[in-house]
C-alpha cells in the first residue's frame, strides 16, 4: 500500500483497547525517535522496559539479520542451536537448571503459574493449589495471570476468575503469614512493582517470603519480566537482592525489542512438565533466541551494569532538582532504570497529564498507574540524552504547573 498511515487510522481500524498518543513514530536510533514529520524525540520509555539496548542498536540488527538468512521457524517438533545456546546461557548465569521459551512475558508467567501447580499436584494432590500473589501486582493480561495480578480492574468484566487465588500487600510481611498454608502451591511476587507504581521490594519482606514457602513447601516465583536482563542494575534483581526463587520468568528487554519470553526453574520443579503438559508454537524459535543471545551476552558486562547505576544517580539527581523547583513530586525512587515519581498529593492523579506535554516538548515517559511517572530507557543511554531529555521534561512539568 503506498498510502501513508495517519492517526486516525487507529480509530479506524484498530481495536479501541489502547489511547496512544497522537505521534507516529516511523524511525529510531539509540535512545532517539522520529516521527512522521521528522520532529525528533528522546525516549525514556523504551516500549515499557523493552528496549534495553535502545532503538535499532547494531549488535541486535546484526544478529537479526544474519539469522534471517539462515533458520526463521520449525515449531518444537525440532529444537534448532539457538534456542539451545539461549538456554545455556540463561542456566549458567542464573540459579536455573532448565529453562522453557516462548514468545513473551504473559505466557511466562501463565507458564510459571501452571508449573507451580502441576508440581504441586504431583507431590501432594489437587488439595495443594492456592496461590498468593500480592496488590497492585501486575502479571500479564492472560485470563490466569490477569487474575493472579492484584488490579482488579483488568479482570472486570471477564468473570468468574479461576479459584484459589489470594492476596497480601506488598512489603507488608504480616499480611500474607495466614495466606501461605500447607495448600498453598506458590507465592508470586515482583521484585519490584512496576505497573503498580515503581515499589521495590525490601528485602526483609522478600526473604520473609523465601522462609515461608520452605516451611510449607511452596515454590516461589519471581516475575522479573520488567526487572530482569540489566534493568535494576544485575542481569536480574534477585542476584542483587540475595533471595532466590525456584521459578523466574523473563522477557521485555530480553529480546531487546523482539518478542521473547522465558522461564527459568531448578530441577526438582521443571520435571512436572512432562511432554504435553505445556507448549507454545513460537517459543524459542531460532530468530528470537538468537536476538535474545545478543541481548544478554552484551548487557550482562560490568561495562553495561555500572552504567545502569551511574545513569539511575542521574535520573535522580534531575528528577529531584526539577522537583525542588515545581514541588510536584512527593518520592524519587526505584532500581537501576525504572524510576517512578510518584505525585506529590496537590498534584495526586495527574501523572498521566505529563505524557501529552512531554511529547509536545520531544520527550517520551510512562505512568505507572494515575499517581507515578515512570521511566524505563535504554540501559545504555547516553549521559548527554538524559541531560537533555530532562531539560525537555522540565519544560513539560513547567507547562503542568502553570496551566490553568
Amino acid at each position: 500500500m503506498s498510502q501513508t498511515p495517519t492517526r486516525a487510522d487507529f480509530e479506524h481500524y484498530m481495536v479501541p483497547n489502547y489511547a496512544p498518543q497522537q505521534v507516529i513514530p516511523v524511525r529510531g536510533e539509540g535512545s532517539r525517535l522520529w516521527d512522521q514529520q521528522g520532529r525528533e524525540y528522546i525516549d525514556f520509555a523504551g516500549g515499557i522496559a523493552v528496549n534495553g539496548l535502545g532503538h535499532c542498536h547494531p549488535v541486535l540488527v546484526e544478529t537479526l539479520k544474519e539469522q534471517a538468512d539462515r533458520l526463521w521457524h520449525l515449531s518444537n517438533v525440532y529444537t534448532n542451536e539457538p534456542a539451545l545456546k539461549l538456554a545455556r546461557t540463561l542456566v549458567e548465569r542464573t540459579f536455573a537448571d532448565k529453562v522453557y521459551l516462548c514468545s513473551s512475558g504473559g505466557e511466562a508467567n501463565e507458564a510459571a503459574l501452571k508449573l507451580a501447580r502441576r508440581w504441586a499436584f504431583d507431590q501432594a494432590g489437587e488439595h495443594k493449589h492456592r496461590i498468593v500473589s500480592f496488590s497492585q501486582a501486575f502479571h500479564g493480561r492472560t485470563f490466569f495471570t490477569v487474575s493472579v495480578g492484584g488490579q482488579p480492574k483488568y479482570a472486570e468484566g471477564f468473570g468468574p476468575v479461576p479459584g484459589g487465588i489470594v492476596h497480601g500487600e506488598y512489603n507488608n510481611l504480616d499480611s500474607v503469614r495466614d495466606l501461605i498454608n500447607d495448600d498453598t502451591c506458590a507465592v508470586m511476587v515482583e521484585p519490584m512493582q512496576g505497573e503498580g507504581g515503581v515499589l521495590p521490594g525490601q528485602r526483609e519482606f522478600l526473604q520473609g517470603l523465601r522462609d515461608l514457602c520452605d516451611a510449607h513447601d511452596a515454590l516461589l516465583i519471581f516475575d522479573e519480566v520488567q526487572t530482569g536482563v540489566g534493568r535494576t542494575g544485575s542481569l536480574y534483581a534477585y542476584q542483587q537482592l540475595g533471595v532466590t526463587p525456584d521459578i523466574l520468568t523473563s522477557a521485555k528487554a530480553l529480546g531487546g525489542g523482539f518478542p521473547v519470553g522465558a522461564m527459568l526453574a531448578t530441577d526438582r520443579v521443571a520435571s512436572a512438565f512432562t511432554m504435553g503438559t505445556h507448549g507454545s508454537t513460537y517459543g524459542g524459535n531460532p530468530l528470537a533466541s538468537a536476538v535474545a543471545l545478543a541481548a544478554i551476552e552484551y548487557i550482562d558486562t560490568p561495562e553495561v551494569l555500572e552504567g545502569v547505576n551511574r545513569r539511575h544517580d542521574l535520573f535522580r539527581e534531575h528528577l529531584e532538582a526539577i522537583n525542588a523547583k515545581y514541588g510536584v513530586f512527593r518520592e524519587v525512587r526505584g532500581m537501576g532504570l525504572l524510576v517512578g515519581a510518584e505525585m506529590s498529593e496537590a498534584w495526586r492523579g495527574r501523572a498521566k497529564d505529563i505524557l501529552p506535554l512531554a511529547i509536545e516538548e520531544g520527550v517520551m515517559a510512562l505512568v505507572a498507574g494515575p499517581n507515578v511517572l515512570r521511566m524505563a530507557p535504554s540501559l545504555v543511554i547516553p549521559e548527554a540524552d538524559i541531560a537533555e531529555g530532562m531539560a525537555r521534561l522540565e519544560r513539560a512539568v513547567a507547562r503542568l504547573v502553570d496551566a490553568p
